[in-house]
């Protein structure tokens, strides 16, 4: 049940435009302060969790894994994506607080910051 409201909060985030997806865009709203969340998939490369996980430490950005490039991407409408950052407080913090209860459920894991 948590898992549907988690990715229906994304969808919303994506069709109200408060939402960047992809590596580089993930990475660039990171970095200039807009992304107030960061989703990396469980199945993207150990590389790009240690990226996002170090970054989001770095800028003091909440990270978390959660779910599947295939399921992140089709809650987008979109094809696969490893990562993704929610650039509106009020959604990241409601999605936020759906990932820390699934979290508890053992459904997701956060980053190391």
């Amino acid at each position: 049940m948590k898992q549907n409201k988690i990715y229906s909060l994304l969808g919303l985030a994506m069709r109200g435009r408060n939402m960047v997806s992809g590596e580089f865009a993930t990475e660039s709203a990171v970095k200039d302060g807009s992304a107030f969340v960061v989703i990396v998939a469980s199945d993207a490369s150990e590389n790009t969790k240690k990226l996002f996980s170090n970054k989001c430490s770095f800028y003091e950005v909440p990270c978390f894994v959660y779910g599947t490039k295939e399921e992140l991407g089709h809650a987008l409408g979109k094809e696969l994506r490893s990562s993704l950052a929610i650039t509106d407080l009020g959604l990241a913090q409601a999605v936020i607080g759906q990932l820390e209860e699934s979290e508890k459920l053992g459904g997701s894991k956060r980053g190391e910051n």
